[in-house]
């Protein structure tokens, strides 16, 4: 699918042109076939061991189990038919608990759940470094479709299990906040903490600012909605029903 932002006539920066323009140049593909999703793997593989951040294997791949849970959607970005980044989003409420920071922060998350909360978990965020360089807007027209599943599937929080180092981007940015501190995380030897923002809260304020973020329901529908995938994935249907048909974001790594 050819992503398109609405327009937005009193938008801004040349930071948010340069998006904008990317935008208009990537295709981003739900990973359905066994062909894309080794891509992504082998993507993957490479972009974390550029960190050390996964041991050496042989078939230079890194996925896990986590990319067969039914609440997931794995993401590929193309440019120019080359793929450039991928994401793994997973959406999550406490019929549908099979996400991997869950698995990491059980007892932040599962009072979450326990209460109603429908969440977003963005997770094996990984961008081609040749392309990452000549496309610096790259992250932030991948992590985009983070905001889209929240705005899709009203979610109430939208995660991020991060760096330490990394933890100023996403404070300052998308107004995160720290919820547990760095623990060891599923297949990295590096240990993530988990940060976490009230979606509905700030999202107006984050599209005023980056209007990129913005996206419209048709565009949500064609990468979350019903009736497109091979496999059984879930719908806005399943979280929330009516879908509220009104609509009401993150950088890289790990």
């Amino acid at each position: 699918m050819q992503l398109q932002q609405p327009q937005d006539p009193g938008a801004a920066s040349s930071f948010s042109d340069r998006v904008s323009q990317l935008l208009s140049k990537i295709d981003c593909k739900l990973a359905e076939t066994s062909d894309l999703r080794e891509a992504i793997f082998r993507l993957r593989y490479k972009a974390y061991r550029r960190e050390e951040a996964v041991p050496q294997n042989s078939s230079k791949t890194f996925s896990d189990a986590y990319d067969e849970k039914g609440n997931g959607f794995l993401f590929g970005f193309f440019i120019d038919g080359e793929l450039a980044s991928s994401i793994r989003v997973h959406v999550a409420s406490k019929e549908h608990s099979d996400f991997t920071s869950f698995e990491v922060f059980p007892d932040y998350l599962q009072p979450e759940l326990a209460a109603g909360k429908i969440v977003v978990d963005t997770t094996r965020f990984v961008t081609d470094e040749r392309l990452s360089r000549l496309y610096r807007a790259l992250p932030y027209v991948t992590i985009r479709v983070a905001g889209m599943a929240c705005e899709y599937f009203r979610a109430d929080q939208l995660l991020a299990a991060v760096r330490r180092e990394h933890q100023a981007f996403y404070r300052r940015v998308f107004h995160h906040q720290v919820v547990c501190e760095p623990r060891p995380y599923p297949g990295l030897t590096i240990p993530l903490s988990l940060m976490t923002v009230h979606f509905p809260s700030f999202v107006e304020e984050v599209h005023n600012r980056y209007p990129f973020f913005r996206s419209t329901l048709t565009e949500q529908q064609m990468l979350f909605g019903r009736g497109r995938r091979s496999r059984s994935l879930p719908t806005a249907d399943d979280f929330y029903s009516p879908l509220n048909s009104g609509t009401a974001a993150l950088p890289p790594l790990l």
